[in-house]
């Protein structure tokens, strides 16, 4: 089963500092017929405009994923950490017990970042952030960014979820194979681009459900770019 929600379908907000759309319930957007997919709770394609972010706020208890697309953002922590996240790179930050952390774009253009939550396998564990650089360029095929899944290696940054976050950059009438164990789910989002999976259309930003799948067959029509979550 594959379901495309058009990006023209999302919710979302426009703050002037913040162009929002959520592909899932969030703030003052919902839907009940989209309130999560398998263990992913938020997938929030965010546009933030230069020298603006996010002030300092608390999780606790998420997974939660940025994936930068375009410009870079810039992270802060009451943990100590502080980092700064490049377009095609991946920052992860394991809510746990409690955290408190600023997001910022302190670059002289917009960035653009998709934010992904995931429900934890585990609560109540200390919090932790890390950050990691994902050249595209040196994706062949789809790369595994992050991942809580038994067995994966090690290049990957680690996230308390049954879950894996892969992307792929795929040059157009090129194609990539994606295979789901029995049982999973998936749900993806081309960056860029126009791509068809299993013969499904989507336009970049559109975003694809996946059920009942063990075998995604991504078809670029254009260069594109692709994000992926892997799901129990």
């Amino acid at each position: 089963m594959l379901e495309l929600r058009p990006f023209s379908s999302l919710g979302g907000a426009h703050h002037g500092w913040l162009d929002a759309h959520h592909h899932f319930s969030f703030a003052e957007y919902y839907d009940p017929q989209r309130m999560s997919w398998g263990n992913l709770r938020v997938w929030n394609d965010d546009i933030i405009a230069a020298g603006t972010g996010f002030p300092q706020h608390p999780h606790r208890d998420m997974e939660i994923i940025t994936y930068v697309r375009e410009g870079a953002i810039t992270h802060q922590d009451n943990l100590g950490n502080k980092g700064r996240t490049e377009a095609g790179d991946v920052q992860v930050m394991s809510a746990g017990t409690g955290i408190a952390h600023s997001e910022y774009n302190l670059e002289d253009k917009e960035t653009r970042i998709f934010q992904i939550w995931i429900l934890p396998t585990e609560t109540g564990a200390p919090p932790s952030w890390g950050a990691k650089p994902f050249p595209k360029g040196e994706r062949e095929g789809f790369v595994t960014l992050a991942s809580g899944k038994d067995g994966d290696d090690d290049e990957s940054l680690r996230i308390r979820a049954n879950a894996r976050l892969v992307a792929a950059n795929i040059k157009a009438g090129e194609t990539a194979e994606y295979r789901l164990d029995e049982g999973r789910r998936a749900y993806l989002v081309p960056a860029t681009g126009v791509i068809e999976v299993n013969g499904l259309r989507a336009h970049a930003r559109d975003g694809v459900a996946v059920a009942h799948e063990q075998v995604l067959t991504v078809r670029a029509l254009e260069d594109s770019e692709i994000v992926l979550v892997d799901l129990a």
